[in-house]
C-alpha cells in the first residue's frame, strides 16, 4: 500500500511558477513509477508528467513540455512537479499517481494508487 500527500498548490498569476509536491508512504517507493495528473472543472482528468522509478525517464504532456519539469527524490520518498511560466489553462486540481508498471504514461488506469490532489490556480 502506497499513500501519497500532495502540497505546493496555490495562486499565482499568470507566468509564474509553483513547485509541487508528493510525499509517499512506504518503503518501495522508488519501485513504482510516478506519474502527475490534473483536472480542471468541467473536463476529463489528464496526463502532465511522468516519471520513472529511478528518474532516469522522464514523459511530458506536450502542453506542458518546456514549461514543467518532473523530478523525484527516492531518499526523501517524494515526487516534484515544477510549473514555470504558468498559464490560466493551467488551472486545475493536481494529482500525484504510483505505478508498478506503466505501459503508457498516460493512461490512468496503469496506475495503482492516487493522492487527494491540490488546487492549482493561475490568473490572468
Amino acid at each position: 500500500q502506497v499513500q501519497l500527500v500532495e502540497s505546493g498548490g496555490g495562486l499565482v498569476q499568470a507566468g509564474g511558477s509553483l513547485r509541487l509536491s508528493c510525499a509517499a508512504s512506504g518503503r518501495t517507493f522508488s519501485t513504482y513509477a510516478m506519474g502527475w495528473f490534473r483536472q480542471a472543472p468541467g473536463k476529463e482528468r489528464e496526463f502532465v508528467a511522468g516519471i520513472s522509478s529511478g528518474g532516469g525517464t522522464t514523459a511530458y504532456a506536450a502542453s506542458v513540455k518546456g514549461r514543467f519539469t518532473i523530478s523525484r527524490d527516492n531518499a526523501k520518498n517524494t515526487v516534484y512537479l515544477q510549473m514555470n511560466s504558468l498559464k490560466p489553462e493551467d488551472t486545475a486540481v493536481y494529482y500525484c499517481a504510483a505505478a508498478r508498471t506503466v505501459l503508457r504514461w498516460d493512461t490512468s488506469a496503469d496506475y495503482d494508487y492516487w493522492g487527494q490532489g491540490t488546487q492549482v490556480t493561475v490568473s490572468s
